[in-house]
C-alpha cells in the first residue's frame, strides 16, 4: 500500500447495499409473528441507527431485546436474497484495491448478517466489523488507521470526524445531499459510481510525488 493510497472504509446499508426490500419483509414478518403493528415502510426510509433504536419506536423497553434476537434469527431468510449491491459498490472496492489500498465494512448492522450481505453480493472488503454506530465507528477506523470513510448518513459524518478521517458522503440513503453537506461531509458524491474517479484525483493530489 502507498502512502497516497489510504486505507478507505464504507457504510453498509444505502452505501454500498440497498436492503430496503428484505428488512421491509423482515419487518413485516416481525410484526406478524409478534402481533404489534409495524410501519415497515416508514422503517426502511430511515435506515442508518442500530436495530434496537428502531425497535424502541414499535415495541416497549421490556420486549426489545426479545424482538430483536427474534428479528436477527428470521434476518438470514428473508432479508438477504431480496437486497441488491448499490450502482458502483463493487467498483468501489476495486478501486481502492487498485490504488494499492485497503477496504473495510464499517456498519451498525448484526456482523453476521451483515458477512451474509456481502457473502451474497460479492462484495469483498479486506475487513467488516459490525455493531458501531455513529461516534463508535471511530473505533475501528482508528484501529486499521483508515483515512477516509464512505457513508450514506448523518452518523456516518459523526464517525468519521470521531476519526479524523476524511467524511465521503454518498447521497444514496435518507439523507440529501445539502443535509449531507450541512452535517460538514468533506465531500458529496451523487453516488458510489463516482467514487473511483474522486479517489484518483484524491490520491493524486495526496502523492508528494505527483
Amino acid at each position: 500500500m502507498t502512502s497516497s493510497a489510504p486505507t478507505v472504509g464504507f457504510d453498509l446499508d444505502m452505501t454500498l447495499i440497498d436492503s430496503r426490500p428484505g428488512i421491509h419483509a423482515c419487518y413485516l414478518e416481525l410484526s406478524a409473528r409478534t402481533g404489534t403493528p409495524i410501519d415497515a415502510d416508514l422503517v426502511v426510509s430511515r435506515l442508518g441507527p442500530p436495530l434496537e433504536e428502531e425497535l424502541a419506536n414499535w415495541f416497549p423497553a421490556e420486549r426489545i431485546d426479545a424482538a430483536a434476537a427474534l428479528y436477527r434469527d428470521m434476518y438470514p431468510a428473508y432479508a438477504i436474497t431480496p437486497t441488491r449491491a448499490l450502482p458502483g459498490a463493487r467498483e468501489a472496492i476495486a478501486a481502492v484495491r487498485a490504488a494499492g489500498g485497503r477496504t473495510l465494512v464499517v456498519t451498525a448492522k448484526y456482523e453476521p448478517s451483515a458477512r451474509l450481505h456481502l457473502e451474497h453480493l460479492g462484495i469483498e472488503p479486506d475487513e467488516l466489523i459490525g455493531g458501531l454506530w455513529a461516534e463508535r465507528k471511530a473505533e475501528a477506523l482508528l484501529a486499521h488507521g483508515a483515512g477516509v470513510y464512505v457513508g450514506d448518513h448523518l452518523g456516518d459524518i459523526r464517525g468519521a470526524r470521531a476519526a479524523r478521517a476524511l467524511s465521503v458522503a454518498v447521497a444514496t440513503g435518507p439523507c440529501t445531499a445539502e443535509e449531507l453537506r450541512t452535517a460538514g461531509a468533506d465531500v458529496v458524491l451523487p453516488d458510489l459510481t463516482a467514487f473511483p474517479a474522486w479517489l484518483r484525483d484524491h490520491t493524486e493530489a495526496s502523492d508528494p510525488a505527483a
